[in-house]
């Protein structure tokens, strides 16, 4: 199997920076040859290595307030630039901890593979933070999706739920132990997330932040920029004011030095200024 990366960026929340540093991450945990492609409304500081794309289209339109990343559906499109055969997608704001090479070895290279949903594993739902697919599997969801977006983002909340139940021919999930879910999985349970830095995997390969934490929030120990890091007595006080107190003292954690480590060693610089 070819090892093609492929992510997509738009709006202002990510860009250059993230784009570069998820290239990085790439490059030191792959073996060569790869691809990297990123689908992109914005060029401007993305280094020279990176094959930046236009966004394709959107089909029908984005829908309103409704949960999930539907702008991915993108990238069910039957036709991606010249790309071809299988192709791992990688969202901007994970940790990648481990070799890449198992995700093009695992399963056939026609296979619709998913990370599994951490937060609801009972419901054998999956993760599209990092999936593989070959170009153009799933454009019949693109087409039911184009149809009605609006119905469809509200039957199923999320774009990965509504992969997970209609891919042409079903999907399959990558081993457990290769993807991580960083809060549900990472961080302690209370109370004990006072105490203990959230667990870095043992054999984990990606560490996706599904559901709001991105890596920066847990490198200062803090859920989201509006509720910075305290000392333990401090946020404790700091909660008691909110109106759900309870849920705002149990999301307590600590800074995490291993996403730091991994985090702010792969540089975002950008070595060509791109013509």
């Amino acid at each position: 199997m070819n090892k093609q990366i492929m992510c997509i960026n738009w709006g202002t929340r990510y860009g250059a920076p993230y784009i570069n540093r998820l290239y990085e991450m790439v490059r030191r945990n792959i073996t060569p040859p790869f691809r990297f492609v990123c689908f992109t409304d914005t060029r401007d500081g993305v280094r020279s290595e990176v094959e930046c794309y236009d966004l394709p289209p959107m089909p029908g339109f984005m829908p309103k307030n409704t949960l999930g990343k539907w702008p991915k559906s993108r990238l069910w499109a039957p036709k991606l630039a010249e790309l071809s055969g299988p192709i791992l997608f990688i969202d901007l704001d994970v940790v990648i901890l481990g070799s890449l090479d198992p995700f093009f070895e695992f399963g056939s290279p026609d296979d619709v593979v998913l990370a599994r949903n951490a937060a609801k594993p009972f419901h054998k739902l999956g993760q599209t933070s990092i999936y593989r697919m070959p170009v153009g599997a799933l454009a019949p969801l693109q087409d039911m999706f184009a149809a009605d977006p609006q119905g469809i983002a509200d039957t199923y909340r999320f774009e990965q739920h509504f992969v997970t139940k209609n891919a042409p021919g079903g999907v399959s999930f990558w081993p457990k132990e290769w993807v991580t879910h960083f809060r549900v999985e990472c961080i302690p349970s209370f109370p004990m997330n006072f105490f203990v830095e959230p667990r870095k995997p043992k054999n984990g390969r990606v560490v996706i932040f599904a559901g709001g934490l991105n890596p920066p929030d847990a490198i200062e120990g803090q859920y989201g920029k509006d509720r910075p890091h305290l000392p333990p007595a401090a946020h404790i006080r700091r909660a008691l004011k909110s109106k759900r107190k309870l849920r705002s003292i149990r999301q307590f954690l600590l800074p995490s030095s291993w996403v730091r480590e991994a985090w702010t060693s792969a540089s975002t610089d950008q070595p060509e200024e791109r013509t």
